[in-house]
């Protein structure tokens, strides 16, 4: 006889943000004006680093990631949400090595427009100008030489 696998019960995300929204290995609390704490989090497909239910990587079944590959490409990451018991499957990644109204309109496309995740169209653009803006090499050419003569102080 064959036996039958067990999958195991998928928790909501709600509960899995009660849980862990306390204390977690991710989660970063910093000074900010005044005496105010300020919460980050450190996890991974979180789009703004912002310690909250809507942007965690960890609570919901849908996360979105945009991060730089090697030195000239962007990597979209979305999760998948069949596969959420398997960890090596579970991300789908697509890497653009486009200009950047070409990216940007696939950001839009993949996160907005596919109604996997429109409240973090905003974010995911922002996330790929950031990103796409650290990609960039300055384009300043050689130095020129000063050829003025330097001021020299001293006697006349």
């Amino acid at each position: 006889k064959k036996k039958k696998k067990k999958k195991m019960a998928a928790a909501p995300g709600a509960l899995l943000w009660e849980i862990v929204k306390k204390n977690n290995s991710f989660f970063v609390k910093q000074f900010g004006n005044g005496s105010a704490k300020v919460q980050f989090s450190k996890e991974p497909n979180n789009l703004y680093n912002i310690h909250s239910y809507k942007y965690s990587g960890l609570a919901n079944p849908k996360t979105v990631s945009v991060q730089p590959e090697g030195k000239d490409s962007i990597m979209l990451t979305t999760t998948k949400t069949r596969k959420q018991n398997k960890p090596s499957s579970l991300q789908h990644k697509s890497a653009m090595k486009k200009d950047f109204r070409r990216m940007a309109k696939a950001v839009e496309n993949q996160v907005g427009d596919n109604h996997y995740r429109p409240d973090l169209k905003q974010a995911a653009l922002a996330r790929l100008s950031v990103v796409n803006r650290s990609l960039q090499v300055t384009r300043s050419g050689v130095k020129k030489r000063n050829r003025q003569p330097s001021k020299f102080v001293g006697r006349k």
